[in-house]
C-alpha cells in the first residue's frame, strides 16, 4: 500500500508547480492555495510518483487519465466555486479534480462511468478522509435525484453538451464542459439565465479522454 507522506521535496515541488501555474495565467489565489496544499503525488501509481508535480496528465488505469494541474486548475477558476457551492462532478477519475473542490469548499457529488475506477477511488478518498458523494453511472445523465446544482463540471470530452446536465442547473447556475471531437475539444461555459436561457462561452482548446454513455461517445 502506497505510504500517504508529504516531505519537503513534494511541498517544494507543489509550490514550483503553482508558480508555473500562476506564469500560464491562472489568477484565481484560491484555486492556486488550494493546489499548493493537495498532495497531488498521493493520487498517482508508486511507478509515475516522481512526475506527479510535472504540468501533465498521467494515465491512472481503464483508458483514464488524473488531468493536467493546468486543466484543473482552468476549470476550477471558471467554475469560481464559492463555500458551500452543491457540485456536480462528471468523471470522478483519480478523485484529484473533486479532491480540489472539496477544498474549496464545495458539497461535492461526482459519477464514474468505469467500475473499477469507481471503487478503487471510493476506497482511497476514504483513506485520506475527504468525504463526498460517490457514484457509479452514466455521468452524461447527471444526478437528477439530487438536482438542482449551483456548478456543474465536466472532466471528459463531449461531442455536445448533455441536455440533461444543462437542466439540472440552478438559474445563475454554470457548466464547464470541453466539447468537441475526439481530439481536441473547446472549453465551453455555460451560464444559466433568467427563464432557463443559456449563455455560452468558449475558452482555449484542450485534450480530455472522451466522455463515454449515452450522451456521449459510444
Amino acid at each position: 500500500m502506497l505510504k500517504l507522506e508529504d516531505t519537503y521535496l513534494h511541498k517544494g515541488k507543489r509550490k514550483a508547480l503553482v508558480a508555473e501555474l500562476k506564469k500560464k495565467g491562472i489568477q484565481s489565489q484560491r484555486v492556486l492555495d488550494a493546489i499548493n496544499t493537495l498532495p497531488r503525488h498521493f493520487f498517482f501509481d508508486s511507478a509515475l510518483i516522481s512526475h506527479a508535480y510535472e504540468d501533465k496528465a498521467f494515465p491512472i488505469g481503464e483508458g483514464q487519465t488524473i488531468s493536467q494541474p493546468y486543466t484543473v486548475a482552468f476549470q476550477t477558476e471558471l467554475l469560481d466555486i464559492q463555500q458551500g457551492d452543491k457540485v456536480l462532478e462528471i468523471g470522478t477519475g483519480s478523485g484529484y479534480q473533486a479532491s480540489i473542490l472539496h477544498l474549496l469548499g464545495a458539497e461535492v457529488y461526482t459519477i464514474e462511468y468505469q467500475k473499477k475506477l469507481f471503487e478503487g477511488t471510493q476506497k482511497f478518498l476514504k483513506r485520506l478522509g475527504i468525504d463526498m458523494n460517490l457514484f457509479y453511472g452514466d455521468g452524461t445523465g447527471g444526478l437528477p435525484q439530487f438536482a438542482p446544482y449551483d456548478k456543474i463540471i465536466v472532466t471528459a470530452g463531449a461531442p455536445v453538451v448533455p441536455e440533461a446536465l444543462t437542466q439540472q442547473l440552478k438559474v445563475g447556475g454554470v457548466l464547464v464542459i470541453p466539447v468537441g471531437d475526439r481530439s481536441r475539444q473547446a472549453m465551453v461555459k455555460i451560464t444559466k439565465k433568467a427563464g432557463g436561457k443559456l449563455e455560452r462561452e468558449e475558452f482555449d482548446y484542450f485534450a480530455f479522454v472522451p466522455l463515454l454513455g449515452k450522451d456521449g461517445w459510444k
